[in-house]
Order: structure tokens, then C-alpha cells, then sequence
């Protein structure tokens, strides 16, 4: 900050200044972890509570920010309900991933992780376990929205229940009744960021939020061709696993080195196999893709000729991330406006804690997008989430479809598809919205191009 890198040889204000946003990213980053970590430690807590403990808790729930499914999380929140907090307590500051206990009471304990994270537990009685889950997932100017409503209606919220003056309390032993109280109807933990969702459940107008279960395909999958790691057959097993109707196969083109790009000759014969595959399979669908480089100058790394014979073209920007926001944004319209494309994957190019997204107008890509009928991405790996929340409302709002893909590098990424229906949720997203929750037949049929 003070000036003096740059008197070094070498070292300009520009290098300084690149110095002083990784330092930031950095420290910002080692504050908050990723969802996608978050989650799978949780679920092991939970599981290892619930069998070592289950005659004490009567329910048990993550809180918090990842109740809110925020791509990143500071610390971890889990709460249950019980009568005996102290076996619980006992069994939580044991685990054997606690490497410090930071503090352990009656209602409340902490430990410090083995992977450095903070993890609270809260025992609560169950007649206020509604009150204090909601009060703990917040968010704090969310939960600031619901006091002044009680206050309106003479009442008191806390994280033990809704109270009349007279010290009454009306609810408390779930959310529903909690929100009730107040006159709303439950909303789902994912909206609750003052962003409007007081007002719309005030009007009836709450969504209902994309479930999981109404995924029917994904639509980014990479193969070992490429730099993934697995067979075709592989994923096909796996997505059937999943619930799944199609998948689409979308390795890499042939200018992402880094990447295993495919040339055109291995891209034909890729889609040959898939035929021969496709051929044995029943009620299940391998579609023909390819994530298509977008070049500096907005061109397409395979020919037109090329991208004709595919089912489907996702298109993405894997080079020239320093351009100005001008430069990047004429390069996807352009590439937007090739008649063959269908997808814009991981459209601001972030990596949570790693690398801040592009310079990009996101506004003139969704007027593009419905223009022409593309589609945005919402990309589940971890660390991308990406579009964010923000921009998938906006999508939403100005009726740009979604896909909700996982970009897989190996089978296991397939289960990524949580983390994205999680974002989609946090955009107010509802299974019309997105274009992966159609049936084979449904998407087959909607999705016939006409190349303008």
C-alpha cells in the first residue's frame, strides 16, 4: 500500500496493484470455506449424533448460512432439540475430528475442526426448536424484518419463541408456526436475505422452489477423452443412479490444451460412439456435445460444419480473462449469436477464493441470451457456482431459461448437481426455469434447433 513495490525493478503500479488483490482474496478466502466442503462435514456430524445419540434428540438440523445455501460459509451452525444436552455435548466436543475444544456448556459448545473450521452446536428444548432454527438461520437483516413485525402485532420473537406483551408464547416448536404468528406463510430458508420475500409471502407470491429430484438430466459432463476421468458407459450408470433421463457429453475443443481439448477427428469419432451407445440404451438418452471454446476474438473453436452435428453446444471463456469488460463482452454476444449454440457455461469465469470473476456486462448478455434463445448456466462445481444468486434472479426476472449443469470431471462430480439446485434455489428459482428439469421426451421436443 505504501508505494515502495514499485521502485523495485520489475515492478510497476500495475503488478502492485494484481499484489494487493490476491492479498485480499486470500484473506478472504481462508475466513469462509466453500459450501461444497461445508456440507459433507455437516451431514457426517449429524449422522454420527444421530447414531450415538438418538434416544436424546428429538430433531436435528444444520443452521446458519449453509442452511441458506450461501456458496461460503464462515462458521458451521447445527442445532437440536432435547431434554439431556449434556451426553450430547459430551459426544460433540469427542468427535474425532475436534482437534480444540473452544468452549463446551449446557445449550451450547465449539469446537475447532481437524480442517480448521469452526463448528457451534446448540441444544435447545424441543417447544422452541421452531423458533430458535429460524432465529440461527437467519439472516440477521431477515430475522430484523421479523422483530419489527412482531413488534407491529405486539408481539416478541426470539430464539425461544413468539411471545405476547403479557409473556404468552403462541409458537415456537416449529417454523411454520413461527411465520404463522406473524401473519406469513413458511418461507424457505434459501430467500430469507431481504430480498424481497417478506413482501411476496405477503402477497401469496413465495415460489416453489426447484427440488433436487426434478433434475432429469446434465447437460456439462466431461469423459476421459478430454480431463475427465471417466467412460461414457461410466456416467451413463451413474446419471441412471441419479434419476436421470439423458446426459450430454460435452468434452472439451481442441484449443484448450490444458484441457485435453479433442480435435475434430476424435470429436467425430466420439460422437460415433455415442451412437453405438445410445443404440443399446432404453428410455435413456448420451447427447452429443462439446464445451466450445469462445476465442479472444469472439469466434468459435470448431467450425460450423462441426458444431451442426452435435445435439448440443455449450460455449464457455477458459482464455484472455484480463480483457476489458468491452472486449469480453462482445466476445460472448458474438459468440452467442453462432445459431448452434445453446449453452453459456460459467458465465463470469470465477473461482471462489482462487480467481475474481471477469469484467463482463451481465445485462447485455441476458437481453442476448433472450434474444436468441441461449441458455445461462448455473454451474455447480464448488468452487464456481456460478452464475451467482444475484444474476439468476435477474435471469429469472427477465425469463432467461437456466441450466443447472455440473461440469464433471469424474462420476462422483454428477452429485455436484445439489450445490446448483441450492444457488438456484437462493435465485428463486422454480423447476420451470430451468431446462434440465424437463422429461427426455419434453426436452427432445423443446429442444429442436432452427438455426437463424
Amino acid at each position: 500500500k505504501s508505494g515502495k513495490l514499485r521502485d523495485l525493478p520489475g515492478m510497476g503500479a500495475k503488478t502492485e496493484e494484481n499484489i494487493l488483490r490476491g492479498i485480499k482474496l486470500y484473506r478472504t478466502s481462508k475466513a469462509r470455506i466453500l459450501l461444497g466442503r461445508a456440507q459433507p462435514l455437516v451431514e457426517e456430524v449429524i449422522a454420527e449424533l444421530k447414531n450415538r445419540a438418538s434416544s436424546l434428540i428429538e430433531r436435528i438440523s444444520p443452521a446458519g448460512s449453509l442452511r441458506r445455501g450461501k456458496e461460503t460459509i464462515g462458521d458451521i451452525d447445527i442445532l437440536v432439540s432435547s431434554t439431556n444436552s449434556g451426553p450430547i455435548m459430551n459426544i460433540f466436543t469427542q468427535l474425532s475430528f475436534a482437534k480444540e475444544i473452544l468452549a463446551k456448556g449446557e445449550t451450547k459448545s465449539s469446537i475447532l475442526t481437524t480442517q480448521g473450521l469452526q463448528m457451534d452446536l446448540r441444544v435447545v428444548l424441543p417447544d422452541s426448536f421452531g423458533a430458535a432454527l429460524q432465529y440461527f438461520t437467519g439472516s440477521k437483516s431477515h430475522n430484523i424484518n421479523l422483530r419489527e413485525r412482531a413488534i407491529k402485532r405486539g408481539l416478541k420473537i426470539n430464539e425461544y419463541g413468539v411471545f405476547t406483551h403479557e409473556g404468552e408464547k403462541i409458537a415456537g416448536k416449529n417454523e411454520e408456526e413461527v411465520y404463522t404468528s406473524l401473519d406469513l406463510p413458511f418461507i424457505p430458508p434459501e430467500l430469507r436475505e431481504d430480498r424481497g420475500e417478506i413482501e411476496a409471502a405477503e402477497k401469496g407470491r413465495i415460489p416453489s422452489l426447484l427440488r433436487e429430484e426434478e433434475i432429469k438430466g446434465d447437460l456439462h459432463i466431461h469423459t476421459k477423452m478430454s480431463d475427465g476421468v471417466n467412460t461414457i458407459e461410466e456416467l451413463v450408470e451413474k446419471a441412471k443412479s441419479k434419476g436421470y433421463e439423458y446426459i450430454a457429453i460435452s468434452d472439451h475443443s481442441f484449443s484448450l490444451r490444458v484441457g485435453r481439448g479433442l480435435s475434430i477427428e476424435t470429436l467425430l469419432a466420439q460422437l460415433e460412439e455415442i451412437k453405438k451407445i445410445n443404440s443399446h440404451l432404453a428410455d435413456f438418452r448420451v447427447l452429443a456435445g462439446s464445451e466450445v471454446d469462445i476465442k479472444k476474438d469472439g469466434s468459435l473453436d470448431y467450425p460450423d460444419e462441426v458444431l451442426g452435428k452435435l445435439d448440443i453446444v455449450v460455449v464457455a471463456i477458459h482464455t484472455g480473462f484480463k480483457q476489458d469488460k468491452e472486449t469480453i463482452t462482445s466476445r460472448v454476444v458474438k459468440a452467442m449469436q453462432n445459431p448452434f449454440v445453446q449453452i453459456f457455461a460459467h458465465p463470469t469465469g470465477r473461482l471462489l477464493g482462487e480467481r475474481e470473476a471477469y469484467s463482463i456486462d451481465l445485462d447485455k448478455v441476458l437481453e442476448v441470451a433472450k434474444d436468441r434463445g441461449v441458455w445461462l448456466e448455473i454451474n455447480a462445481q464448488p468452487q464456481r457456482l456460478d452464475l451467482t444468486d444475484i444474476w439468476i434472479m435477474e435471469a429469472k426476472k427477465r425469463e432467461v431459461k437456466l441450466a443447472i449443469n455440473t461440469d464433471a470431471h469424474h462420476k462422483g462430480g454428477l452429485d455436484f448437481m445439489s450445490l446448483g439446485v441450492a444457488t438456484a434455489r437462493r435465485g428463486w428459482c422454480e423447476a420451470s426455469d430451468v431446462v434440465n428439469t424437463l422429461s427426455l421426451e419434453e426436452f427432445l421436443a423443446y429442444f429442436t434447433r432452427v438455426p437463424s
